[in-house]
């Protein structure tokens, strides 16, 4: 199948990501070989993106207040799902994803699958940078080895560990060879994933610190950098130069306000125009704000506890089932996400299933994972069974950005102090708490969002090499790797499963829920095509002023 500008692709393709939500589409074997079905995954809010009638206006100015602060706007430095919101307005990859889920069109205006490990993607001619120069192969394979290096992209230089080369093949033509086939290869390309393309001479420049508030990004999207103070904001000026449509909003600012009641407070004051990760908790408050609403549906994230399976004592299978058996993940969602979000069974998400199964059917389907309910008597003989029997000291944290992971955390400790663990916990900027994660921490909180249509997205990353539970199962690691060649998206999603059943049964990951993200919109703007993926994408060209 040849993908061009009037064919969206259905989809599929590790560390935090997304905030709005959506339905998604299952493969990329779809995507390239046999054009999968459509997502029919419902989707539920608690009010509409849109708002009145779209006037056609032109907003001079869109203010995005964050719940966070960046230290850098390159996703492969600093991974969190803020990034990739903010860099995907103003760098692009050869592909891109739409609000449906499905890979579209980017810097390449087509792409074709000529064997089962070999994607000749075709350039776009008007693709140009801010500054006007055109995009060259030169540009892009460049692009591609920062991409791939450790030290330039360390969050998400492993994407690419399955590219064997990039090679120019044509005047206005790159070819991508994976070393081994698996149908979530065509994601590395996009920018919802791991490539964003900047000039050769840009990256040499940066010397290494491309996105830094000395090196701004720069890049061919429909927005450029014009001002980064990463304890402050971010600037971002319309250009000219963009191959799209044009957007309807001219400048865009982006607060960082890491305390929720200063960023409350902002709202109330008029200070902003769209406020992301709006607590659970305090979603009420937002919601009686004049002029507001909150939108909020499932968002296809996961959160979970990973235990680092080589340190002491979580090297102990008896210690992790004890800590799974002492969480109420039903009181965590009934009485601290207010019921804004759903007890996790497994990793994949209900959602990453569309295409193929509703989010209830796959809900259905992914409660064949064994469970640890809770049950305080059984996480005490569990324990009573380790090499820790008489307890230990833990520490877990989590980000200023999640709030209600605290809140849960607390919860959690009270319960462990019951059998005789204390966990210490503390929050942590979501900067310093992503870097904390690349250490491998004994005890940590994973909170992923998955930003690809890929059900394998998680179970893929967290039961391969090199996962963050440091995990070994050669069983597990054999079905995944077969779900990677599966090209039949029934067939792979009972794989995917099947790996996550037998998971279960060390331990590594104990899933805690599945989230939904609540956004705060005045009625002064509406969101067209809202979904999980809107802000994957050049999402201001959904944005519109509303009357």
């Amino acid at each position: 199948m040849v993908l061009d500008e009037g064919t969206a692709l259905p989809s599929r393709r590790s560390v935090l990501r997304a905030a709005f939500a959506g339905a998604t589409v299952l493969s990329a074997s779809a995507f390239l070989e046999a054009c999968g079905a459509r997502s029919s995954a419902t989707h539920h809010s608690s009010a509409s993106a849109g708002a009145g009638t779209d006037t056609g206006k032109t907003i001079d100015l869109l203010r995005v207040a964050l719940p966070g602060s960046l230290s850098t706007l390159y996703p492969g430095q600093e991974s969190g799902i803020l990034n990739y919101f903010v860099a995907n307005i103003c760098m692009e990859g050869l592909t891109g994803v739409d609000s449906a889920g499905r890979i579209v069109p980017g810097l390449a205006s087509a792409v074709q699958r000529t064997s089962e490990t070999t994607y000749v993607y075709t350039l776009r001619p008007d693709a140009r940078f801010h500054d006007g120069s055109p995009v060259t192969a030169e540009d892009i394979l460049y692009s591609i080895e920062m991409a791939r290096d450790t030290k330039i992209s360390p969050s998400t230089a492993s994407y690419w560990a399955n590219l064997a080369k990039a090679v120019k093949s044509g005047d206005h033509e790159i070819t991508l060879t994976a070393k081994a086939r698996n149908e979530a290869f065509p994601w590395v390309a996009t920018n919802a994933d791991a490539l964003w393309v900047a000039p050769k001479a840009a990256w040499q420049k940066a010397k290494g610190h491309i996105g830094t508030a000395s090196a701004l990004l720069v890049g061919s999207g429909p927005y450029k950098v014009t001002g980064f103070a990463p304890d402050s904001h971010v600037e971002f000026e319309r250009v000219e130069t963009w191959w799209g449509t044009r957007p309807k909003v001219t400048k865009i600012r982006f607060d960082f306000i890491p305390d929720d009641n200063t960023r409350l407070l902002a709202w109330k004051a008029g200070k902003a125009d769209l406020a992301l990760n709006v607590p659970p908790a305090a979603a009420g408050q937002w919601e009686s704000a004049p002029r507001t609403r909150v939108v909020s549906a499932p968002d296809r994230s996961y959160v979970g506890l990973t235990f680092n399976t080589t340190a002491k004592p979580f090297d102990d299978v008896h210690v992790r089932k004890a800590i799974a058996y002492a969480v109420n993940r039903d009181a965590i969602v009934k009485d601290i996400l207010h019921g804004r979000g759903r007890v996790a069974t497994a990793l994949s998400t209900p959602e990453q299933f569309g295409g193929l199964w509703t989010a209830e059917q796959a809900a259905s389907r992914l409660a064949a994972v064994p469970q640890y309910g809770y049950d305080l008597d059984k996480a005490r003989q569990e324990l009573a069974q380790s090499s820790a029997p008489k307890g230990f000291t833990a520490k877990i944290s989590y980000p200023n950005t999640g709030p209600q992971l605290g809140t849960a955390a607390l919860a959690l400790a009270a319960d462990l102090k019951k059998i005789g663990i204390t966990l210490e916990v503390k929050e942590l900027a979501i900067e310093q708490w992503l870097a904390e994660l690349n250490t491998s921490p004994a005890l940590s909180y994973m909170w992923y969002f998955n930003t690809t249509g890929d059900p394998g997205e998680l179970a893929n990353w967290f039961l391969s090499a090199g996962n963050p539970a440091k995990y070994a199962n050669k069983q597990v690691a054999d079905v995944i790797a077969k779900s990677g060649t599966e090209s039949d998206p029934a067939k792979r999603a009972a794989l995917l499963i099947q790996a996550q059943v037998a998971q279960a049964a060390d331990v590594a990951y104990a899933p805690l829920w599945w989230g939904q993200a609540a956004t705060a919109m005045t009625d002064a703007i509406g969101v067209k095509d809202y979904s999980s993926y809107t802000l994957l994408n050049a999402w201001p060209g959904h944005v519109y002023a509303a009357r």
